[in-house]
């Protein structure tokens, strides 16, 4: 299991290129075969990548984790960011296809990835953070969250942004989730840019053209920094910190928060004028 402790707003300032990367940037979290598992000590979340081929692939507790199985004490939110595929929990299957998402409760025992075509397969994406008691394992098709319609194309941000798991949706403890799909010739998400100083954040960018990239914003808004982020790469957020970015092209972002409150539109927001 790859770990990333926390960082404080002091510590950034002095960080190069390789240093910021090194800590915040998950590059590889999808692998043909296998699961990867991304510890943060941001809120304790874990990031999962599960890509199954030719056999099913278990969420297995890392040793570091102390737990029996990894929910034993954690809740998690999936969204298939792959081609269609089946997330099996304690023997129920569930199928998703791409963008869809689906909320697994503490205490489930055996989780499961599969494909529906090996030859494309799936690429499970999973945002998983401590859980004080169980919700049932809800699926959530795209299109049937809370859809909300944001940003303007006269500012490259328009934006169709569907909620999954959060306070009016999918119950869960402290996950809060969803996808944001940016419409063609809009490249800005999140502008103008906030902070929410009670969670901490992590975006998966997906459904990026393999020669696009996305400019992440990151940093205290007086101090910002970039890092530069290629398809399905993941970067963390700290709760001090603002987090947006500009690509070469339209993408999709997963979003996921958690922490102290649920309160998605609880935000501080940061005017243009004032980023540095």
């Amino acid at each position: 299991m790859d770990i990333r402790y926390a960082t404080s707003p002091t510590e950034i300032g002095s960080m190069d290129t390789d240093a910021l990367r090194d800590r915040f940037l998950v590059e590889d979290l999808f692998t043909p075969g296998e699961v990867s598992v991304t510890y943060s000590h941001q809120d304790r979340v874990v990031l999962v990548g599960a890509v199954p081929t030719d056999r099913p692939l278990g969420l297995v507790a890392p040793a570091e984790l102390r737990a029996e199985h990894f929910l034993s004490r954690r809740e998690i939110g999936i969204v298939n960011v792959g081609a269609a595929g089946t997330v099996t929990v304690d023997g129920a299957a569930y199928e998703l296809i791409h963008g869809a998402c689906l909320y697994v409760g503490r205490g489930a025992e055996h989780v499961t990835f599969a494909s529906s075509d090996t030859a494309e397969p799936a690429r499970f994406y999973g945002f998983s953070a401590p859980a004080h008691t169980a919700y049932p394992t809800t699926l959530v098709r795209p299109g049937e969250g809370n859809v909300r319609e944001l940003g303007e194309q006269s500012t490259s941000n328009r934006r169709t942004l569907n909620q999954y798991i959060h306070a009016d949706g999918v119950r869960s403890c402290q996950v809060v989730m969803g996808v944001t799909t940016l419409h063609e010739g809009s490249m800005w998400n999140t502008m103008p840019a906030h902070t929410h100083d009670r969670r901490m954040e992590a975006y998966l960018y997906f459904d990026l053209p393999d020669e696009a990239r996305v400019l992440h914003l990151m940093g205290e808004p007086t101090q910002t920094r970039h890092v530069v982020i290629a398809n399905e790469q993941a970067v963390i957020s700290p709760s001090w910190s603002v987090h947006s970015g500009v690509g070469t092209s339209a993408y999709s972002f997963v979003w996921a928060m958690a922490g102290e409150n649920q309160s998605f539109d609880d935000m501080d927001h940061v005017q243009v004028t004032e980023l540095r």
